[in-house]
């Protein structure tokens, strides 16, 4: 049987030719205009399959598609779906939303389950999301002060940090309890270039040690002890070490924190003793106002957290070097509170520091 060429018009012909030379030709546009153009040709079926690589029912769709419509008949009829900008009006429902817990039973939305909720695009929530700087999967934590006396007691230690007595010395002290002698059972591998330290998981317990340290505000220098307990026999024994090279009239001011070992029956006898040594305590849960805690936030990270001890003797001989050489090249600590909003309970306060 004769094959029937396909009946072109000029005009849709030239149209045709034109899909095919455009640069920006998407590849279903230039197979249809090429299928039409070699019907209109009249090759065959077989012929044009071996040239475009297409089945027959793609050749009969278009084929009858044209005859039937025209060239409007090879557009594309379903148009997907509309397309969503990010107005502000959507942003507002997003960040409304964002607020509420899902009702799936889960602690936080995602951008992809938040998104299935309202029926939008993922990429509009993740785009509002950093925008505002919104962050459900992440949480912080804080500890408010209940103390009633908070004011008073920041305001008078912070007085010590900017203003300290003349021919006074002002120290933080405070007690690093439960360090441990941690040795590990296998060795150690030393980092290369694209690979961290790696450290055994398994290791041996050797005991665990308590740290006092005395931070001076002035020159930031420690001194420091390590004993078994953190008893108040301990504190006091440790006070007077710190005690014994000073002349006995200068004033000295001591930073603690609320244990129950730095306001024993023994310690009060102790300031009997030492006249001229005054307390002065952090309000409750706030010991971070203690210059001696950014100083053992230090420690930890140089020495302590990787460190491999063999003994609770060689701990105490690690730390013990490690404050000596710290102490050659020690500096004050530069301290400030500026963000009175983190004071939960008094947002007017006016404890600043700069």
């Amino acid at each position: 049987m004769k094959n029937i060429p396909l009946e072109l018009s000029d005009e849709d012909r030239s149209e045709l030719m034109r899909w095919i030379r455009r640069r920006n030709n998407q590849t279903r546009d230039y197979r249809i205009a090429r299928l039409l153009l070699l019907m209109n040709e009249g090759y065959t079926y077989v012929q044009i399959r071996e040239r475009l690589g297409c089945g027959v029912e793609f050749m009969r769709r278009w084929k009858k598609r044209y005859q039937a419509e025209g060239l409007a008949g090879l557009f594309t009829r379903h148009r997907g779906r509309e397309a969503k900008v990010l107005t502000p009006a959507l942003e507002a429902k997003i960040l409304s939303k964002s607020r509420k817990k899902p009702k799936d039973g889960s602690t936080h939305w995602s951008t992809r389950k938040l998104a299935r909720e309202m029926g939008i695009n993922h990429m509009l929530v993740a785009r509002t999301w950093q925008k505002h700087g919104i962050k459900p999967h992440r949480i912080e934590k804080y500890l408010s002060s209940p103390d009633p006396d908070f004011e008073s007691k920041a305001a008078d230690i912070i007085g010590l940090y900017l203003k300290p007595p003349q021919h006074a010395i002002v120290l933080c002290i405070d007690e690093k309890t439960a360090i441990q002698a941690l040795d590990r059972k296998d060795p150690v591998l030393p980092m290369s270039p694209g690979r961290a330290e790696r450290h055994g998981f398994e290791y041996h317990r050797h005991g665990t040690l308590s740290l006092y340290a005395a931070f001076n505000v002035k020159n930031g220098k420690v001194l420091g002890k390590t004993t078994k307990r953190h008893t108040s026999q301990e504190f006091i024994a440790f006070l007077t070490d710190v005690l014994a090279p000073l002349n006995k009239d200068q004033q000295v001011h001591i930073i603690l924190d609320n244990l129950s070992a730095h306001k024993s029956k023994k310690v009060d006898q102790f300031l009997v003793d030492y006249p001229n040594v005054k307390f002065h305590f952090t309000p409750t849960y706030s010991s971070w106002l203690n210059q001696v805690e950014l100083w053992f936030s230090k420690i930890e990270r140089d020495l302590i957290y990787r460190g491999i001890f063999k003994s609770t003797k060689d701990l105490s001989m690690k730390i013990m070097n490690y404050i000596k050489q710290y102490n050659k090249g020690s500096k004050p600590v530069k301290w400030k509170y500026c963000d009175t909003s983190k004071r939960i309970n008094t947002p007017d306060s006016s404890v600043t520091v700069q």
